[in-house]
């Protein structure tokens, strides 16, 4: 391990680390002008709490803002390095960060998949104590592919799936697999809620499927309304390279 990989991974740097976005974070809530659609959604989203926030790998940061002071969120983090600094920022926020792998399809045949299942039921009682959980819905390493694992969440656990995406005009857009955007200060924000996907208990392979499909389209669609509405587009492929674009104002 390099010197620079031991630096960051010592306790007090990683608590430095993740103060430090913190703090960065609520500057950016507070910095740009969000629009939030649909408008005045709390009522609605109250009558559906506690509820699954489906979200794209990537998001599960600026996600917090979308929590109100009274709202009980929870989220699912790995137990990585960078996993800690991510944990440190968002119990700041007051989203209650539950430390697992996420539930992924190979969790629903072997409980022996790397903490899946362990994460899927430590998110089904969160939801049974009243906590929406915010979930990134990715197959792993496939962005924008809805995998089977959010389905299972809302199977076992009778709670809707809301897509949500939370978007600012400025950001940095990275050449990862997840098509990251790093959120910049002093622009225009967006919040939007989809139509909630419901999934039944004793539902056949056929339907799920459907449902999967449903719930990616819904996603995505979250996503390019949120970037219309702050003036920029969700995603940039470079015409020479033919790979998402890295730079300021993607």
């Amino acid at each position: 391990m390099s010197l620079l990989k031991r630096i960051g991974r010592s306790p007090p740097v990683q608590k430095s680390l993740g103060f430090a976005a913190y703090h960065y974070l609520r500057l950016v809530r507070a910095t740009n002008r969000f629009t939030v659609e649909p408008a005045g959604p709390h009522r609605w989203l109250d009558g559906l709490s506690p509820f699954i926030a489906g979200m794209w790998h990537g998001q599960h940061t600026m996600i917090s803002f979308m929590r109100r002071p009274q709202d009980r969120i929870a989220t699912i983090i790995s137990r990585s390095a960078d996993g800690n600094i991510n944990t440190i920022a968002l119990t700041r926020m007051g989203v209650r960060v539950i430390r697992a792998s996420g539930a992924r399809g190979r969790a629903v045949r072997d409980v022996r998949a790397k903490g899946g299942a362990e994460g899927l039921r430590a998110m089904i009682r969160a939801l049974k104590d009243g906590e929406s959980v915010a979930f990134s819905a990715d197959v792993p390493k496939v962005s924008r592919r809805c995998d089977v694992g959010i389905l299972t969440l809302a199977r076992f656990s009778g709670r809707p799936i809301i897509p949500v995406a939370v978007v600012t005009s400025r950001h940095l857009r990275f050449n990862s697999w997840d098509k990251a955007c790093f959120g910049l200060p002093f622009g225009r924000g967006a919040m939007v809620f989809g139509e909630p996907v419901l999934v039944p208990r004793d539902v056949e392979p056929e339907e799920l499927e459907r449902l999967r499909q449903r719930l990616e389209h819904e996603m995505n669609r979250v996503h390019d309304r949120a970037y219309t509405l702050v003036g920029r587009l969700d995603r940039v492929v470079d015409p020479v390279a033919g790979s998402l674009a890295l730079g300021p104002f993607a």
